[in-house]
């Protein structure tokens, strides 16, 4: 635990700090659909009294909107007929903690339940990244994830950027700034408090650097279980906003924020480790030291068959599958290979730093689907002993006679829909919600007329 005041606490201590006027607003908050944090502030005063002994009531639409918060028709669970009526935000005080960029304040994440049932409701992503954890642990795994983030910096603020309908923003920095530190120092006092405020609240960055274009750059967090991993990539990114927002600027964890731009990634690490976590299975120890055992292998066989059917769970978005384009740093094919780049799944370390980086994701994931979509690929891959194709060694991008994957929305929600290992994984619940919500989001573009249209018919059209 951290020195008082500072990063994970306990609940005593929580009640403490109200007390002594250290605390006075405590947040419950959850994940939506879309990877944003939901939640109420309550008052020091008020938790004390009720907090500690019930969980905070909120509309069931909260998991059943699209990005822009409306309440489309196509949900089994949520929906008018329903009534719209609550569902609980169940604290997991596992994870309380002081948000240091926030005055006075402490947050909890929450488990999704159902009063009346008294059960977890399966369609939330907490819900469905917990389902697969427990899944790999019955097997005898101890899932170990780590999330690489990376994002766009501009110097206008939120509200300008809106004003000008997010066009001509102003980027920290004109040039390539990857690895570059004297481009980073640019806007390195936001850096910087990004990597200790995140560190203080509990939230360890390992470390950030100038990524691939300008005012892009990446943050390192540092591994651990599946759960907690993902519980500090949604609150990572939710935290950045908040920085940027008191700081003056924005910034965007957009896949493709414009078409000439680097895409932004959100590369996911994980390895398999036995149940008492003093193991990493992936490594076969009787031979060198970066020899996969018969699990990795079996393990990067069921994610390469399931990266299509399963892409709707890690690239959710329309604009998740116009970051994947040939030597953009992002993947197209679902290939392999040791220290590659190109390829789609890229094995990293030696002996129990042996590990699996997803290079398929994008920045927008929403981290408990696509660390859920993980996890059940690579079990299905084990239960099933799937040998995955040989190493890549080469330009993945020139690869031929190997899946792809999607080139869209459309063609993810067909790959998902037709997936009978998914509804074995998740459940047809869970499934045919999150189909909703793709089509869904696709019928809303489909209705737009966009700028490139403009552009393309006004005149010549």
């Amino acid at each position: 635990m951290s020195k008082p005041g500072h990063g994970m606490i306990g609940l005593d201590q929580l009640e403490r700090m109200i007390e002594t006027g250290e605390i006075d607003t405590v947040v419950i908050a959850f994940c939506d659909m879309q990877g944003r944090l939901v939640g109420k502030r309550h008052t020091g005063a008020f938790f004390l009294e009720h907090g500690t002994k019930q969980a905070a009531h909120f509309c069931t639409y909260l998991l059943g909107t699209d990005m822009e918060m409306n309440t489309p028709d196509g949900y089994a669970l949520t929906n008018w007929n329903t009534g719209y009526g609550d569902w609980l935000a169940r604290p997991d005080w596992t994870t309380l903690r002081v948000i240091a960029w926030q005055e006075q304040t402490a947050l909890v994440l929450a488990d999704v339940e159902d009063e009346r049932a008294g059960t977890l409701v399966p369609i939330a992503p907490r819900t469905i990244l917990k389902s697969q954890v427990e899944r790999a642990r019955a097997l005898g795994f101890e899932v170990r994830m780590a999330s690489e983030l990376e994002f766009y910096l501009f110097r206008d603020t939120f509200d300008e950027a809106h004003a000008k309908g997010y066009d001509d923003l102003q980027r920290v920095g004109w040039y390539n700034e990857d690895y570059q530190l004297l481009q980073g120092a640019r806007a390195e006092p936001f850096y910087r408090r990004l990597r200790n405020e995140m560190t203080a609240a509990g939230i360890p960055v390992e470390c950030s650097k100038g990524e691939a274009a300008p005012g892009q750059h990446e943050v390192n967090i540092r591994y651990s279980t599946a759960l907690e991993s993902a519980d500090r990539h949604a609150l990572f990114k939710h935290g950045a906003k908040e920085i940027a927002l008191q700081s003056g600027y924005a910034l965007t964890f957009m896949a493709k924020p414009h078409h000439d731009w680097t895409g932004s990634s959100g590369h996911i690490h994980l390895s398999l480790w036995d149940t008492s976590g003093g193991t990493n299975v992936f490594a076969d120890l009787k031979g060198s030291t970066d020899r996969m055992s018969a699990t990795m292998r079996y393990f990067l066989g069921g994610l390469m068959v399931c990266a299509r059917p399963l892409s709707v769970f890690q690239a959710s978005t329309i604009n998740a599958y116009k970051r994947y384009a040939v030597a953009s740093w992002a993947p197209v094919n679902v290939v392999w290979g040791r220290d590659n780049r190109t390829g789609g799944y890229r094995v990293v370390g030696e002996g129990t730093s042996l590990r699996i980086e997803n290079r398929f994701p994008g920045g927008d994931a929403n981290p408990y689907l696509a660390y859920a979509a993980m996890i059940a690929a690579g079990l299905y891959g084990i239960e099933q002993q799937i040998e995955p194709p040989a190493e890549y060694t080469d330009n993945g991008y020139l690869a031929t006679g190997v899946s792809r994957i999607p080139r869209s929305l459309v063609e993810a929600i067909d790959a998902l829909a037709s997936s009978e290992m998914a509804r074995a994984a998740f459940g047809a619940d869970v499934v045919d919600h999150y189909l909703t919500m793709a089509r869904l989001e696709q019928a809303a573009f489909d209705a737009a007329v966009t700028d490139w249209e403009r552009y393309r018919y006004f005149e010549r059209g």
